[in-house]
């Protein structure tokens, strides 16, 4: 892809880690000061419009090429989910549909010059991922989303050498849900155990991002159509860093990991 001089794959081994949370975030907070594309390539569950506050919307046609739809914060994104005749209708596909989708997507839509485009994948690492990488051909990085409980760092493992395995220059990992604050008496419940996130990173030899801890704030946001890093409270603050770290990990040398 031509338009973009950096690309982002948004991944996670298992589904209900917060990965398209991460992805939207990540995604406006960095429009904010770059010219950044978000493909929603979750094709049979494509949620970023809704957390974005965008349902509804539709992209157009002009002179053959797909319009993308731009959000307030100049972010332009791209889902299947604004071409369906509603929000409860499922896409019952089989591979090829699915790979010809995701070309449209990516080859016919006016995306414009951007910084950064960011693709938020669905979980695991079938078609769609496949189909991304081998049609971009050359992925800056995949930042891998995962949650400390180890049935989900399993599968964040496989995200990690899948990335390796098809070309993509480099990865790293964010632990999201690290830690809950207990509202009554301020302490620290770890819902889903520590640290695993940052022993995976280590093990694999990824770069560790940093932690999200859980705010019940995020899940009330995200339902309104409202990115929490644009909140401007405590919970916009981890994801305004998670951003700046995710800028500076694609344009730069690989890193230590951060804590």
């Amino acid at each position: 892809m031509k338009q973009a001089k950096h690309v982002l794959l948004v991944m996670s081994g298992k589904g209900g880690v917060g990965k398209t949370t991460v992805a939207v975030n990540i995604a406006t907070a960095l429009a904010r000061s770059l010219r950044v594309g978000l493909l929603d390539a979750d094709l049979h569950g494509p949620n970023a419009p809704k957390m974005l506050g965008i349902e509804g919307a539709t992209m157009p046609v002009e002179d053959g090429k797909i319009m993308p739809v731009v959000t307030p914060q100049n972010l332009s994104v791209v889902s299947i989910a604004f071409g369906l005749p509603d929000a409860d209708a499922p896409v019952i596909w089989r591979g090829p549909l699915k790979m010809k989708a995701i070309q449209q997507f990516i080859e016919e839509v006016a995306w414009g010059e951007l910084d950064l485009l960011i693709v938020d994948l669905p979980p695991g690492t079938g078609d769609e991922a496949l189909s991304v990488v081998q049609i971009l051909s050359a992925v800056d990085a995949a930042l891998i989303v995962t949650t400390p409980q180890q049935v989900a760092l399993l599968d964040a493992r496989k995200a990690v050498r899948f990335a390796r395995q098809v070309g993509v220059k480099k990865t790293a990992v964010v632990e999201n849900m690290s830690v809950l604050t207990c509202p009554h008496c301020g302490g620290e419940i770890e819902l889903f155990g520590q640290g695993g996130g940052k022993r995976m990173s280590s093990q694999v030899g990824a770069t560790f991002l940093g932690t999200l801890p859980i705010f019940p704030d995020v899940v009330k946001q995200g339902d309104a159509g409202k990115p929490p890093v644009l909140g401007g409270g405590v919970s916009s603050i981890p994801f305004a860093t998670l951003a700046e770290r995710v800028w500076a990990f694609i344009t730069g040398p690989t890193g230590a990991s951060t804590s």
